[in-house]
């Protein structure tokens, strides 16, 4: 597997240098700028293309990317407001354009630069590699915590620019926290439980690579990747979305609506006793990490209560809280309520909107399409996440799968492979 042109070279060394990129703090921005360059690229080509432009060169942007454009457009002009109405100075507006442009942006852009021809073979295979890659440094950071190495090497000295919080840029062999005295890994992410995010996407895009050997290669290190970071949502999302997947893209069928038809009745003769099994499943993965799940719990109260201050636009960017919230910033740990302090209402509904649109659509294609199945899988763990993590400051780590969203956004049953079109010119590539 090699790319084959300029865009697949950018996204095959830019997930292979993922480790290197950390290392040297520079993850977050080289993400960030790979979306904004693929944009400029495909907006050439959209320009340059023409009617008579080979029909394996042609590229067609579904409805759905253009709306997840325009969106987050609209997300820019709501920070922008919400600075104002806080009488906001000149460098918060500056902090707020910048991380707009490597947050909510990134969202649209990726999904936007998957119309490239870009293969998603390639990802799948890039993303089986970093999860080598991890394999390899998943020991080292336990060997460095007991022979009491440091846990935090440097911060990158590129925050000062950017300035949108040292976390991003610092440069840590393991994570330790006190209040618990637990062992977490975040290896190339910013803190444990994103880890957990970006490799349960990781494990659903590494189980499509065709090559049985990388296949497993990329299952097992996602799966360790997850058991590293000690997330509670990781360990619960790959069943989960699973069955859930399995039950929307099979639900038509007569046999299936069957037997849900005597699961059900079976459901309401021990409801009671089913409830309290889960009730009780519930408080033990909550109780498990009880004073995270206090702090996450009161970060959210906070942001929705302080989000009443400004209903409509919000405030603009996160605030500092304070050591009963270990100091985490409000607006932050959550995309609902981080998007109600932040955007308010306005900026709720236009990340809300599209979300509900693209989910529908990948649900229909879903029925009949293999790679919009996978689509539809990545969207529902990032919403899964969502109730604990702010995607859109996490948007840079998981961009493949974004970009393999765009993938399947575009893909239907008039998409032509060109692999097929050198050999038979009127090939049409099967629903995938």
């Amino acid at each position: 597997m090699k790319p084959q042109n300029f865009e697949e070279r950018l996204v095959w060394y830019s997930i292979n240098g993922t480790y290197i990129f950390y290392i040297f703090g520079l993850l977050l921005p080289v993400n960030a700028l790979l979306g904004w360059v693929l944009f400029v690229y495909l907006c050439k080509r959209l320009w340059s293309q023409l009617e008579d432009t080979p029909i394996e060169r042609q590229i067609r942007v579904p409805w759905e990317i253009w709306f997840w454009l325009v969106s987050m457009l609209i997300m820019l002009f709501v920070r922008v407001v919400g600075l104002e109405d806080f009488g906001s100075v000149k460098n918060d507006y500056i902090r707020g354009v910048i991380g707009w442009f490597i947050s909510w942006a990134l969202l649209a852009l990726f999904p936007f630069v998957g119309c490239l021809n870009i293969r998603p073979q390639l990802i799948y295979r890039a993303v089986c590699m970093l999860c080598l890659q991890s394999l390899v440094f998943i020991p080292l950071s336990y060997l460095a915590y007991f022979i009491h190495l440091p846990s935090l090497i440097y911060s990158s000295p590129i925050e000062r620019v950017i300035q949108n919080g040292k976390l991003y840029y610092n440069v840590a062999l393991y994570h330790y926290t006190e209040y618990n005295h637990e062992l977490r890994l975040a290896l190339f992410a910013p803190w444990a439980p994103a880890l957990g995010l970006a490799a349960t996407l990781y494990f659903f895009l590494a189980i499509q690579e065709p090559d049985k050997r990388w296949q497993w290669i990329g299952a097992f290190g996602a799966i360790a990747m997850c058991a590293g970071s000690s997330s509670r949502l990781a360990y619960i999302a790959v069943p989960l979305i699973l069955i859930g997947v399995w039950l929307l893209t099979n639900f038509w069928k007569p046999k299936i609506q069957i037997c849900l038809g005597f699961l059900s009745f079976a459901f309401s003769i021990f409801s009671a006793q089913i409830l309290l099994t889960v009730k009780d499943l519930t408080e033990t993965v909550l109780g498990s990490r009880s004073s995270s799940t206090k702090i996450r719990k009161a970060l959210v109260e906070v942001a929705f209560e302080r989000s009443k201050e400004a209903p409509i636009w919000g405030h603009g960017n996160q605030e500092a809280s304070y050591k009963a919230l270990e100091n985490m910033p409000i607006g932050s740990h959550t995309t609902w309520g981080g998007l109600m302090f932040m955007h308010g209402t306005v900026g709720l509904f236009t990340f809300l909107v599209p979300v509900i649109c693209t989910l529908i659509s990948l649900l229909v294609k879903a029925q009949k399409n293999k790679i919009a199945r996978l689509g539809l899988t990545l969207l529902l763990v990032m919403l899964f996440f969502s109730s604990g993590e702010s995607l859109d400051a996490l948007a840079y780590l998981f961009w493949p799968a974004l970009m393999i969203l765009g993938i399947a956004l575009k893909r239907d049953s008039s998409y032509v492979d060109k692999s097929k079109l050198k050999k038979e010119p009127n090939a049409i590539l099967d629903n995938p």
